[in-house]
């Protein structure tokens, strides 16, 4: 859809645009001066939980996440919304209060946004952070010898699909939800403090399909230890009770065929590392001479983090064990 425009806008007559022309990344990053960058990000959604408080909250964590996949602050957001007009107004009020109030705990701003009539409702931000040009993170910039970390357990998608189909415990869709809501600032302040270069946020494309693109981008080869990888509660016995999701099917279709998996590797966890996450954590490499400084400083704070794979010279590929 997108190639017969890829020639539209000359690089070189936009030397400011750091990322977005070029190779795609999280978001884009545009160079103000020798200091500072601007990132910029859009996101929405239709509804994943049915409280519209909750809704809205994680749509904004959701869109904020990307700019913290740069190594950005959020500064300004600008609510994106479409609503059926048969929808209560008290309704559409309480998921742009759940968008406002996650933006306002991220330190950034909502200064206005734009609304339109449609029979689903959906949500979401376009968002403008701020990093320093030379401390971006980037998803090309794997090295041998890296340690790959995770920030936030896997299997929103599954959970969420299988409580629209009456198979998810309550406790579970919690324990996803707390998940969605939490932030990835405080784990990008970590991730930049130690040195990391190399992150990505997961998402759409579940972790194997983020790890592929950095793979691919970086042109390394990357170990993953499936048994490494944090499930949420509930995760693997929703795919147990036959939950999948046509996200899954998706990224398995785009991304299996650079996949080597394992003899050992349990199917439900391999589809749920093709799950489709709604605002998951970050998946960060480190150097291993700094990948000791990186735990103490998460364990220090309390914050989770999860040693998952490594990245070693040779193609890019991906092996599961």
């Amino acid at each position: 859809m997108l190639s017969p425009l890829a020639g539209l806008f000359n690089a070189e007559a936009h030397p400011g645009l750091l990322v977005g022309l070029g190779v795609a990344d999280d978001a884009a990053v545009y160079r103000i001066n020798a200091t500072t960058a601007v990132v910029a990000t859009l996101d929405f959604f239709a509804p994943v939980v049915d409280d519209p408080y909750t809704y809205g909250a994680i749509a904004a964590a959701n869109a904020m996440s990307d700019v913290y996949a740069m190594g950005g602050e959020v500064v300004l957001a600008l609510n994106i919304a479409a609503f059926p007009e048969s929808l209560p107004a008290a309704v559409q009020t309480e998921i742009l209060r759940g968008g406002a109030e996650k933006v306002r705990e991220a330190g950034g701003v909502i200064a206005g946004g734009h609304t339109v009539w449609d029979n689903e409702p959906k949500y979401g931000l376009s968002v403008l952070g701020l990093v320093h040009p030379k401390r971006l993170f980037s998803k090309a910039g794997l090295r041998p010898g890296d340690a790959l970390y995770l920030t936030k357990p896997i299997g929103t998608g599954m959970i969420v699909s299988g409580a629209r189909q009456g198979k998810t415990r309550p406790e579970w869709l919690a324990g996803a939800t707390a998940s969605m809501l939490r932030l990835n600032r405080h784990a990008m302040h970590l991730a930049r403090a130690a040195g990391v270069r190399a992150a990505t946020d997961v998402t759409g494309f579940g972790l194997l399909g983020h790890l592929w693109e950095m793979a691919s981008r970086s042109e390394v080869a990357v170990e993953l230890e499936a048994a490494a990888v944090p499930l949420l509660e509930g995760a693997r016995e929703s795919c147990v009770l036959g939950v999948h999701t046509g996200g899954e099917v998706r990224n398995r279709e785009w991304a299996a065929p650079h996949v080597d998996f394992g003899p050992n590797v349990d199917t439900d966890v391999a589809a749920l590392l093709f799950d489709p996450q709604t605002s998951g954590g970050l998946l960060i490499a480190v150097g291993p001479r700094k990948a000791a400084a990186l735990e103490a400083a998460f364990a220090r704070d309390g914050a989770p983090v999860w040693r998952i794979g490594r990245v070693r010279r040779g193609a890019a590929a991906i092996r599961v064990a």
